[in-house]
This record gives structure tokens, C-alpha cells and sequence, in this order.
């Protein structure tokens, strides 16, 4: 029993990250992905980069969500965290903001529950198991 709670609290854990971040994925997919093309140009970056929010937006989320490749999917969306972080608010984006806290309190808390997916694995819930290698 207790076996089968932890493996209930990885797939709450991948639904909320694969399927909230997933929202912003498919936003960018709708209006375009112009605006992260503009802040890797502004930040001297190249401007290919963009296809890292298609990556860690949409395809990672996608497969959190199904528990396929969770850990490496998860890690994938703690980096893409990271660039957004440096992207669209920089060092500035550590300040606190109106309700005392960190301006980029989202992108943290995404953060931090994909590398604890990292670290937890997709569970017995997941579509892909390792120790078989098999679909399940």
C-alpha cells in the first residue's frame, strides 16, 4: 500500500509539472515563438536556441505527462527553466515582487519540482519502464 502512494504522488507530481508547463508550450505553438527568438538575440545568443522552448515546453511536458523518458524529460524542463530565468528577467527577476515573493517565483517552483522528478522517476504509473525497457 504504501508502495502504491508514492507511486500516486510521482504521477500528481508529473501531471502538475508535464501538464501545466505544457500550457505555455502550447501557447508559444499558437502565437509563435518570435519573442524568445527576440530575447536570445537581445542576450547575444543564437537565435536557433528558440527550439529549446519547443523541446522543454512541449515534447518534455508531453512526455512527463505519459511517464516516457521522465527523468531526462524532467531535466529538460529544469534547463529550460533556467534559460527563461536568464532570458526574461535575469538577476532582477530574484527580487521580490508586490506580494513579497521572488519575481520569478513560477519558474522556480517548476524548477524544482522537474529535478525532483529527476530524482524520483516516473513511477509505476509511467509508459515507459525502465527496468523491463519495455512500453508498458
Amino acid at each position: 500500500m504504501k508502495q502504491i502512494k508514492i507511486d500516486l504522488g510521482k504521477l500528481l507530481l508529473r501531471s502538475g509539472v508535464g501538464g501545466l508547463m505544457l500550457f505555455h508550450g502550447i501557447y508559444k505553438l499558437m502565437h509563435g515563438f518570435q519573442g524568445i527568438r527576440d530575447l536570445l538575440i537581445a542576450k547575444g545568443l543564437p537565435e536557433l536556441l528558440w527550439i529549446g522552448a519547443v523541446v522543454g515546453e512541449v515534447i518534455a511536458p508531453l512526455c512527463i505527462l505519459f511517464g516516457f523518458f521522465t527523468r531526462i524529460s524532467a531535466l529538460l524542463v529544469a534547463v529550460t527553466m533556467v534559460f527563461s530565468i536568464f532570458l526574461a528577467f535575469g538577476t532582477s527577476g530574484f527580487g521580490l515582487g508586490d506580494y513579497g515573493a521572488p519575481i520569478v517565483e513560477l519558474n522556480l517552483l517548476y524548477m524544482f519540482s522537474a529535478l525532483a522528478l529527476y530524482c524520483v522517476g516516473g513511477g509505476r504509473f509511467a509508459l515507459y519502464k525502465k527496468e523491463t525497457g519495455l512500453l508498458a
